[in-house]
Formats: C-alpha cells, sequence, structure tokens
C-alpha cells in the first residue's frame, strides 16, 4: 500500500499511471500537464457561464469578466480542495446539475413583474447558491453524508459512474444540429492516435495526448480560418481577431455584481441541484480512486471532500459564479493520460487562477470551436463510462439480482431524463402539472387566503415540483437512487453485491488525514 503523510490512502498504483496521486513531476512538465488536466474541462466550464449570461441578457462587454471569474473560482477551488479537502486530483468547476434551478432562478426575476435586470437575476442567484451550500457543508462536516456509503455497493457506484459519461453522450458540442464532423473526427482521432496507439513510441505521446490533439486540431482551424477557407458562422470559425480586443486585465473581486440576496423559494430550489452535484461528486470520489489503484474512499474522506466544496460553493456565491464541484472531464483525463498526481492538478489550478484575471486568456479559450471540444468530450465521456462499469469486476455477475439492479438503474437514467427533457425548464413543468391549480383549493381558502401560511405553501410546492424537475434531469442521480433503493431492499449476500471484497479494499478511517489532523502532527513535532 502506497501512501504518505497525505493519507491519500491505496492499494498498488493502477494499470497505465505514469504519476500516482503523491508522485511531484518536475516542475517545466507539471505546468504543461496541469493545463492539460484544465483543458479537458474548459469547454463546460465556459459554457456555463455563456448560458447564464445568455439567460440574464448580461452586456457582451461584461462577459469576458464572468468568464473569467469562473476560473479564477475553479482555481481557487481546486486548491482548496486538494489541500484541505478530500486530496483527491479532482479540478473543481462550474456544475451542470446546478445550472437548471440557476435558469430557473434567472428566468423568474428577469420575467417578474418589476422586470428585473441581469444584475438583479445574478444577486438573487448569488443568495440562493450561498443559503443551499451553507446546507452542503453542514452535510458533509457533520458526517451525515458519509453515512451513505455503508449502502453504496459496487452495484450502485457502477451504473451511477457509468450514467455521469453516458448522460452527456447528447452535448451540443457532440450532437448539435450545425456541427462539423470532419472536425469533430479530426480532435477525436488525434487523441485515439496519441493516447492508445502511439503511446509506447514515446513517452510525450502518453502523458501529452489531450493538449496535442487539441493544439493540432485548433492550429489547423484556425489557420483555415484565417485562410478563409472556414468562414464567419462555420462551427469550426476561429475569431482570432476577437482575442486582440479583449481587456488586458480583468478587474475580478468579491460581491463584483453586487450583495447577494435571499429568496427562500430560490434557496430551496438550488437545494435540490446542490444535493445532486453531492451524488455526482460522490461517484467521481470512487472513480478516481478506482483509476488510480487506491483505496476505495473512506467515511471521512468523503465528509471532508463534500464539506469543501460547500465552501468552495459558498466562495463562487460570494464571487457572482454559478457553484462549484468535482469535474468528471478531469477524471477522464487520468485515464487517458495516466497523470494522476495532485501536485500536477495545484500547479494546473495555480495556473488557471491567474489566468483567469487575463482577458486573453478567457477570449482564446473561448475561440476554440465547438467541435473540437465534441472531440475531446467523446474520448472522455467514454473513459468515465468504462470506469463505471469497470467497477462490476467485484460483484457477481451470475447473480439475476445484480443484473436487474444495474440494468434498471442505467435504463432509468437515461429514460427519465430525456422525458424532463420535454419540459425544456422547471417553469414550464410547473405549468405542464397545472401546479397552480392544484395548490389553488389551499391558498385561496378563507384562512389562509392573503396570508403569509398562503405564500409559504406556493413557496413549498413549488420547490418541491421544481426540486422533482432538477433530480430527474439529472441521469447519474436518478440511476443512483434506483440502484441504491434495489441494491439496499432486494435480499443479496455481501459476497454477491461485492460488499466483501470492497470492504478489504477500503481504506481505514486512520489512513486520510485531514489538513487539521496533519497540521497539528506538525506542530507537536515542532514543539
Amino acid at each position: 500500500m502506497a501512501t504518505d503523510e497525505s493519507g491519500s490512502g491505496g492499494t498498488d498504483r493502477g494499470d497505465g499511471i505514469e504519476y500516482d496521486i503523491d508522485d511531484r513531476p518536475p516542475l517545466g512538465e507539471s505546468v504543461v500537464l496541469g493545463v492539460q488536466h484544465y483543458l479537458t474541462m474548459v469547454g463546460a466550464n465556459i459554457a456555463v457561464p455563456l448560458l447564464l449570461a445568455a439567460a440574464m441578457g448580461m452586456p457582451d462587454s461584461v462577459r469576458p469578466q464572468f468568464i473569467g471569474t469562473f476560473f479564477v473560482v475553479s482555481g481557487i477551488a481546486t486548491l482548496a480542495q486538494t489541500t484541505f479537502g478530500n486530496r483527491y486530483p479532482i479540478v473543481q468547476g462550474a456544475p451542470f446539475s446546478m445550472l437548471a434551478p440557476a435558469l430557473a432562478i434567472v428566468g423568474v426575476v428577469t420575467a417578474g413583474a418589476a422586470g428585473g435586470d441581469w444584475q438583479a437575476a445574478l444577486v438573487q442567484l448569488q443568495g440562493a447558491i450561498v443559503a443551499a451550500a451553507l446546507v452542503q457543508v453542514a452535510l458533509g462536516y457533520l458526517g451525515l453524508v458519509g453515512k451513505l456509503r455503508r449502502f453504496l455497493s459496487p452495484v450502485v457506484v457502477a451504473p451511477t459512474i457509468a450514467l455521469i459519461g453516458l448522460s452527456l453522450f447528447d452535448s451540443p458540442q457532440i450532437v448539435g444540429q450545425d456541427q462539423s464532423w470532419w472536425l469533430l473526427g479530426l480532435t477525436l482521432g488525434l487523441i485515439l492516435l496519441f493516447s492508445q496507439y502511439l503511446e509506447i513510441r514515446h513517452r510525450a505521446f502518453r502523458l501529452y495526448p489531450v493538449i496535442l490533439a487539441l493544439g493540432l486540431a485548433w492550429g489547423i482551424a484556425a489557420a483555415l480560418s484565417a485562410g478563409g477557407v472556414i468562414e464567419v458562422g462555420h462551427p469550426g470559425y476561429v475569431p482570432l481577431g476577437d482575442v486582440a480586443e479583449s481587456q488586458w486585465l480583468l478587474p475580478i473581486r468579491p460581491l463584483q455584481w453586487g450583495t447577494p440576496e435571499f429568496t427562500t423559494a430560490f434557496a430551496i430550489g438550488m437545494l435540490a441541484g446542490v444535493l445532486a452535484s453531492i451524488v455526482e461528486s460522490i461517484g467521481d470520489y470512487y472513480a478516481v480512486a478506482n483509476l488510480t489503484g487506491a483505496a476505495a474512499p473512506s467515511e471521512k474522506r468523503i465528509n471532508h471532500g463534500i464539506g469543501m466544496e460547500g465552501l468552495m460553493n459558498v466562495f463562487s456565491g460570494i464571487m457572482g459564479t454559478g457553484g462549484s464541484t468535482s469535474y468528471s472531464e478531469n477524471i477522464g483525463a487520468i485515464g487517458l493520460t495516466g497523470v494522476a498526481s495532485r501536485y500536477v492538478v495545484q500547479i494546473g489550478a495555480a495556473v488557471m487562477l491567474i489566468a483567469g484575471f487575463v482577458g486573453y486568456f478567457g477570449q482564446l479559450i473561448a475561440t476554440i470551436p465547438d467541435p473540437i471540444v465534441g472531440g475531446l468530450f467523446v474520448a472522455m465521456f467514454a473513459q468515465i463510462v468504462a470506469v463505471g462499469i469497470s467497477n462490476l469486476k467485484h460483484v457477481d455477475l451470475d447473480s439475476s439480482r445484480n443484473v436487474f439492479v444495474v440494468g434498471f438503474a442505467l435504463f432509468v437514467g437515461l429514460a427519465i431524463p430525456a422525458y424532463m427533457g420535454n419540459f425544456g425548464d422547471p417553469i414550464a413543468f410547473r405549468e405542464a402539472i397545472g401546479l397552480e391549480a392544484a395548490i389553488a383549493p389551499l391558498v385561496e381558502a378563507d384562512p389562509v387566503a392573503g396570508t403569509a401560511a398562503a405564500v409559504w405553501i406556493g413557496a413549498l410546492a413549488q420547490a418541491v415540483v421544481d426540486s422533482v424537475f432538477i433530480v430527474g434531469s439529472t441521469g447519474m442521480a436518478i440511476g443512483g437512487l434506483a440502484a441504491l433503493v434495489l441494491d439496499n431492499t432486494i435480499p443479496g449476500t455481501r459476497e454477491e453485491r461485492g460488499l466483501a471484497q470492497w470492504e478489504r479494499l477500503t481504506e481505514d478511517e486512520s489512513e486520510f488525514d485531514s489538513f487539521w489532523d496533519r497540521w497539528a502532527e506538525a506542530s507537536d513535532d515542532r514543539d
């Protein structure tokens, strides 16, 4: 077992892992590898602010600062998680699980009777994130989330992780109607060439497949754009002129959009997104442990990870972004590159933290065409699906109950979100089920009508319906919950479910040393 003072715990180094969690490559190499880790999630970390900015009607002049803030928050959150949290080499970034409630809040504020502007919507969004994140902090540091670990078997974790990748197969960068398939195929082909076929020829192909593929594909697209072969409006067009017009330094700071405002209904709705984010993060923790050959995370490590994610969500609300969570794309990169070094991820986070203040950087990243990002996503998400399925090696696949639970979880994890997609957003879902008509008899009754109770009943009903929509739209949350319930209610032995073998591979609580544990030990040594 390879451990150190970090308490990373583990078994033998995972197959194909070039740099393990506690390894520290040379600084120059770490910078390149760290940037590569961040390039795998750049599409998502830009997509979220762009979607929010469009929904709010944010002026174009403000958007570079908005995007830069997301990278600054991502860098700080990643440094905090890898230093003070669970210490896994996982990049933190803007979560899609919190995007649905965020868009609902923005829609309500901007379409309200007062006709709120983009800043009014953003400060309401900030308040909802801060309030919901405080609940996440409590769930983590009070040890409530870690209690779930005893109910998690490989039968539950396998479909949950697999659905992280499967649920993203229809990302607009992959299946968008306006697509450049040759550019997507070029990017994907280069990643496959470098990571799977040429890795044995030279170490660089093994370590840098993503950055090499993205660089070559972007360079070709940029050259064709500059030469007029790819014209404006084509999905592969690279607007190099936009980079030169960017602002040099961005005045990113806390409360830059205003003081957060708190509305109970918005906070409850956002809590559903936070809960979905927690489920996804736990799946990410198991995935990175499985990839690196480390022991499965202990209850203590899970608690510290979720608690720190909550604190960083509070921070993101103060800074004015859309939240923070563990990024699955980064885990896929570990599988492709074999680089699982915490040090590398921390170096990359520091680079992104500094780069977030540079207007040219955000604009340059924004020039990466969607087809190139789509090719990257295909490789990353496929890797995550395979990591999830690999957990089934611990269970008895001749057992009909195991096969049923896994199959059912995967099916509903894809089917229910597809159904929810028919509504588009929580507001449309409320209208479709007739929420107002359903609660009218309660809020219009004589003792209640016109009172604060009527407002609370309406807000509670709205929060419940919004929560159903948000959780129902998150494939891995639906599949994970289905597997969790079935696996713990359908009779089955511990050996059959893989729990017996998994317990032997799970790190002991004492193997994970939190930051405070390490600080106390250092203080004792000095004394």
